[in-house]
């Protein structure tokens, strides 16, 4: 068997299998049942607004919250027989920095490294090699508080690669970061994968996923509703445009029964979305019928519209 045979075959290897996974808080059902497949060097997405249950998932799939029922094997062994072994295996990137603010930039990786045993002169060396690889390497002796929002969000990302994991879960990585910073941190993840190293993204960012991510799953109220390539949900769930459009009271009734829109229209706030791949017909029958529209911007479909066609609201709310 040839090199390139072995790394298809690598490829093909499952991270994460997760069937029926279940998890209670007192009473309530935070995630309801879900199956899960990752395999080895895919960029994955569990997208949902607050609540839907993907911190409370992505918890369970790196070993800190037990599910309370389903079966779930990461990177080929049970979670809760091989916590501690597997743990080294995994990086994270919470949401919350967690860095400990008493310390250095580079004294916080060099304590971190001590639970995976690394020896200090080669946690120092790791280090400020991942420093230096992040755009950090200025500021390796500067405390926490020094440091910008954006800086912690690379020095988290620093932290969770220091044991060279072979999978990463990153819990809204990117939050509060600026274009500039948010651009820095695609480029790095998409690095990431071309190495190899398998990634779990959960963001509120519809054009991080769409961009970063080879494969989606959409939660919502604990339940996966949708899975696939971005561009198969798309396609699968949206037209191909989205109009969104406000209009006085009495037009707007007249239009939707004009082009029999009940299953392809969803109310946003003070306008609507209308899912169709006849957009601009319908924009230039509104100037012929003398309608004048308040606000009216035809785009290409995206991820959150799959969200609020299945479920008639955004991700964001």
């Amino acid at each position: 068997m040839n090199s390139i045979d072995l790394n298809e075959q690598k490829k093909q290897e499952t991270v994460i299998r997760a069937r029926g996974l279940t998890k209670f808080y007192n009473g309530v059902k935070a995630v309801d049942g879900i199956d899960l497949t990752i395999r080895r060097g895919q960029l994955v997405g569990i997208l949902g607004p607050n609540g839907a249950g993907k911190s409370t998932t992505i918890r369970m799939l790196y070993g800190v919250t037990p599910p309370s029922s389903g079966k779930l094997k990461v990177l080929g062994g049970e979670i809760s027989n091989n916590a501690r072994k597997l743990k080294q295996k995994i990086g994270v990137v919470p949401e919350e920095s967690n860095l400990d603010t008493e310390f250095t930039l580079l004294e916080n990786l060099e304590i971190y490294a001590r639970y995976f045993d690394i020896p200090v002169k080669k946690a120092r060396k790791q280090g400020l090699e991942l420093l230096n690889y992040l755009q950090l390497g200025e500021k390796a002796h500067v405390e926490i508080d020094a440091l910008s929002h954006g800086m912690k969000r690379r020095a988290l990302l620093a932290r969770a690669l220091l044991s060279q994991p072979e999978l990463l879960i990153l819990d809204e990585p990117t939050i509060g970061l600026d274009p500039q910073g948010r651009h820095l941190f695609w480029q790095k993840l998409n690095e990431l994968k071309g190495k190899g190293i398998t990634q779990i993204l959960t963001t509120h960012y519809m054009e991080e996923a769409a961009r970063l991510c080879d494969f989606v799953f959409i939660m919502n109220k604990g339940k996966i509703i949708a899975q696939g390539s971005p561009r198969e949900l798309i396609e699968k769930n949206a037209a191909s445009e989205v109009l969104e459009i406000r209009l006085q009271t009495e037009q707007e009734k007249s239009f939707i029964a004009a082009f029999d829109l009940e299953k392809e229209i969803q109310r946003v706030e003070d306008h609507l979305v209308i899912f169709t791949d006849e957009a601009r017909q319908m924009l230039q029958a509104i100037e012929d019928r003398g309608i004048k529209a308040d606000f009216a911007l035809l785009r290409p479909a995206n991820l959150e519209d799959v969200f609020l066609k299945l479920t008639g609201r955004r991700l964001t709310e």
